[in-house]
């Protein structure tokens, strides 16, 4: 994205892709002068926390929330004019009037609450992938978002990549045919899940059956305030720092860890938004953990112009079938989209590096000229966008449906070998009560959304 592109340029040129997504953003009330600085307040100051706030901290950063004073330890030193917070709640309410922008990089299952939280104060938001931690809840933050007229973003960088948007235009450009068959894929869980060992440890089994307080949290940590909206249940070493992931009452397994960027390019280029099918085939189930490994078969009815389309994802020991990628090696993670015409295959997680296949078919191909802006940088986007610019090109409008698509996979493993039809309209499956429990979960007393 030039420097020197005006917004009505950028808007035609966007235009032309079709990307309704990347239409002006409604900024409420003044918007900023491009040289004043926001006034940024950042809920999860540690890990990835830490990497947010260093992409804004160009700006203000005014105040600095996270539930592990230990874990945000570094970045509460970085920042030492900034105020200090343990409940993203308290620090809301008190810095309503000082602040015009949150970035939200909590677990998982904050993210909601949180982020609706500050749109309903009109703060601008940045908020993590995935999203949300139900559909619901991405479901929510569109209209909250839309209602409001916030400036927001979701946190899949390769969005702002020049490479991820290359393969858009080559893509829409028709270079592979219509395209009716998708696999995306990934080396997650790195964590442990979905086995008897995690559901054996002591802290586990006494929250699962009433047993014993459990080991003590750190003294750091605020256990409280970590849980969240999530069910009460005492601390376990085993959650923390990363594992929380594999655990449904906090993470979203490794379909929510990275498919929002895996998918990502597909998602843009083929419009991947309400699947009217999804099933899901698994290692095993419980009610606590993300299954070791799992198969999750979308299906896609036409949309405008493009055609119907099977959409396969694959975790963990399991890949798409060898011969789809033309002799070609199959790496740990990546994308393959397969056309009439050819194939594109993505060999990472952001879609920013991929080759067309076949190998020999495609040499010496150039692809049609560039007509995506390209980013200023992914944080740059939204700083830019709460300053009255052009909106992100993940912004809310965009990263909503993405995290629906993708969360409904979470509701096909939870009942896996049952096949669920979607009614994206109005957010239910409509052939199985069971699975919509798992389209919204409730809240623990003192949290909302």
């Amino acid at each position: 994205m030039s420097h020197k592109i005006n917004r009505r340029e950028f808007l035609k040129s966007t235009a032309a892709v079709g990307a309704t997504v990347l239409a002006a953003p409604k900024i409420w009330g003044e918007a900023k002068s491009p040289n004043e600085k926001l006034s940024i307040a950042a809920i999860g100051a540690g890990g990835r926390g830490a990497g947010d706030i260093d992409g804004v901290k160009s700006e203000n950063i005014y105040a600095l929330c996270d539930v592990d004073e230990a874990t945000a330890g570094q970045t509460f030193r970085d920042f030492p004019k900034a105020k200090k917070y343990n409940d993203f709640r308290e620090m809301l309410e008190k810095e309503e009037k000082n602040i015009d922008a949150v970035v939200v990089a909590t677990p998982d299952h904050t993210h909601a609450p949180a982020a609706a939280m500050a749109i309903r104060m009109k703060k601008h938001v940045y908020c993590e992938k995935p999203l949300t931690h139900s559909v619901y809840e991405a479901r929510k933050l569109k209209e909250l978002a839309a209602e409001y007229k916030v400036a927001t973003q979701m946190g899949n960088q390769g969005t702002a990549t020049d490479g991820l948007r290359r393969g858009v235009e080559v893509i829409e450009s028709g270079a592979l045919g219509p395209v009716r068959e998708i696999h995306v894929w990934t080396n997650r869980p790195i964590w442990p899940q979905g086995n008897e060992a995690i559901l054996k440890h002591v802290g586990v089994q006494n929250a699962l059956h009433g047993g014993g307080a459990g080991p003590e949290p750190p003294r750091t940590l605020k256990w409280d305030l970590w849980l969240g909206p999530a069910p009460l249940r005492p601390y376990d070493p085993i959650y923390l720092p990363f594992n929380w992931r594999g655990w449904w009452d906090y993470g979203t397994g490794s379909l929510g860890d990275m498919a929002c960027h895996t998918l990502n390019l597909a998602y843009w280029a083929l419009k991947l938004e309400n699947p009217s099918s999804v099933e899901a085939e698994v290692s095993e189930l419980n009610p606590e953990s993300a299954p070791l490994w799992s198969i999750i078969r979308y299906e896609f009815p036409a949309r405008g112009n493009l055609p119907p389309l099977k959409m396969t994802w694959c975790d963990k020991f399991k890949k798409p079938p060898a011969e789809l990628f033309e002799g070609d090696s199959i790496v740990d993670s990546g994308l393959l989209l397969i056309g009439e015409k050819g194939k594109l295959y993505s060999t990472g997680d952001y879609g920013d590096q991929w080759r067309l296949l076949p190998k020999a078919k495609f040499e010496g191909f150039k692809g049609p000229d560039p007509w995506i802006p390209r980013s200023p940088g992914h944080h740059e986007e939204w700083i830019r966008a709460c300053k009255g610019g052009p909106a992100a090109m993940s912004n809310f409008d965009y990263a909503c449906p993405l995290t629906e698509t993708v969360l409904l996979g979470n509701v096909a493993i939870r009942r896996a070998g049952k096949k669920l039809l979607w009614d994206a309209a109005n957010l239910k499956v409509t052939n199985d009560d069971e699975a919509n429990k798992f389209v919204r979960r409730e809240y623990r007393q003192g949290w909302t959304l």
